[in-house]
């Protein structure tokens, strides 16, 4: 009996002892495991990403390294960590897609879900985000349980893209179109229009701004320019798309193909409203302008060319020009039609 007693007390020992190592292990394991997620974690900051998982029945999100609704500025309280969160936050030109292309994955349509889509901020702006997430777990009937995956913030990418894209399309000093982007509207509209393709293009060349940009500089030549673009837009926007809806309304494009030369593109072939378009520009510098502290005389030789759905751009652009040219040489500060 006693022999028995100790083996019993032995048998005890041993298993407490492989208790401690147990404990100790676990507490070892569960060490290297914090360590192992924080590395994770800030890798993943490190380059922007962020970790989540969606429990599908219940539409629950966890997001691993970041808080959620971080990205949107939101707080957790202000917007619940679930699904129908993310979706009511996407960017209303993107949610149908985004939605679809989510939805096509769970449904085993893709082999992954991927999307470069529009968020709206808390503050009303637009972020952008890369998302992308696979199916890590099925039920024992082969619904989907899990998914998990990454998304992260490419606002600054995609803002320098639309600059890029911006600058390759757009005057720098004036923001309006450069030659490049007329004639791509100049195509595109004849495309679109195909027979019914007719309109105008006006070449508008300033006259005397050599004199005032040596003399002056050429930073107030740069505002001048400005000022110019700015009085080319509003008559522009007055007399073809006027504020009365009950107007007839002209489509219209304004470039600056460089230096001190400008071209307006309109759907509008009435010579009627061309005429005024042109009176109504001359008549703002008929008189000497006041910019900044500065009083100064310009005016402006102006080239009109009608066209019709047989004509390319470069023909057009070539009469207005030439017209143009003709006003220079008697007397200069009028229009001419081609």
């Amino acid at each position: 009996m006693a022999q028995q007693d100790n083996s019993t007390q032995f048998q005890l020992e041993r298993y407490k002892q492989r208790i401690k190592q147990l404990e100790h292990e676990n507490s070892r394991l569960t060490l290297i495991n914090n360590r192992v997620n924080e590395l994770l974690n800030a890798t993943l900051d490190g380059t922007g990403l962020c970790l989540w998982e969606q429990h599908i029945p219940s539409g629950n999100l966890t997001i691993f390294n970041q808080q959620w609704g971080q990205l949107l500025g939101f707080t957790r309280e202000e917007l619940p960590a679930h699904i129908n969160s993310w979706k009511n936050n996407l960017h209303p030109e993107d949610k149908d897609w985004v939605i679809e292309a989510f939805e096509s994955h769970v449904a085993g349509k893709a082999e992954t879900y991927q999307a470069i889509h529009r968020m709206i901020h808390k503050d009303g702006s637009v972020a952008w985000v890369s998302d992308r997430g696979r199916i890590i777990e099925y039920g024992a009937n082969g619904e989907p349980l899990r998914i998990m995956g990454t998304h992260i913030d490419v606002t600054k990418e995609k803002r320098y893209e639309e600059d890029l894209a911006k600058l390759a399309h757009r005057d720098p000093l004036t923001n309006l179109l450069n030659r490049t982007a007329l004639v791509t509207a100049f195509k595109r509209e004849k495309q679109t229009q195909s027979a019914h393709h007719s309109g105008a293009l006006f070449f508008i060349d300033l006259d005397g701004f050599k004199i005032i940009n040596d003399h002056l500089g050429h930073r107030y030549g740069d505002s001048l320019l400005v000022l110019i673009a700015q009085d080319l837009n509003r008559i522009c926007q007055q007399l073809l798309s006027p504020a009365d809806t009950t107007a007839k309304q002209y489509g219209f494009h304004i470039a600056r193909f460089g230096g001190d030369e400008f071209v307006i593109l309109t759907q509008c072939d009435n010579t009627n409203v061309l005429t005024q378009i042109a009176e109504s520009l001359l008549a703002l510098y008929r008189q000497p302008i006041k910019l900044e502290g500065e009083t100064i005389n310009i005016g402006l030789s102006i080239g009109i060319s009608l066209f019709d759905e047989l004509d390319d751009f470069t023909n057009v652009c070539e009469q207005a020009d030439k017209a143009m040219y003709s006003v220079k040489k008697h007397g200069k500060n009028n229009f001419l039609f081609w």
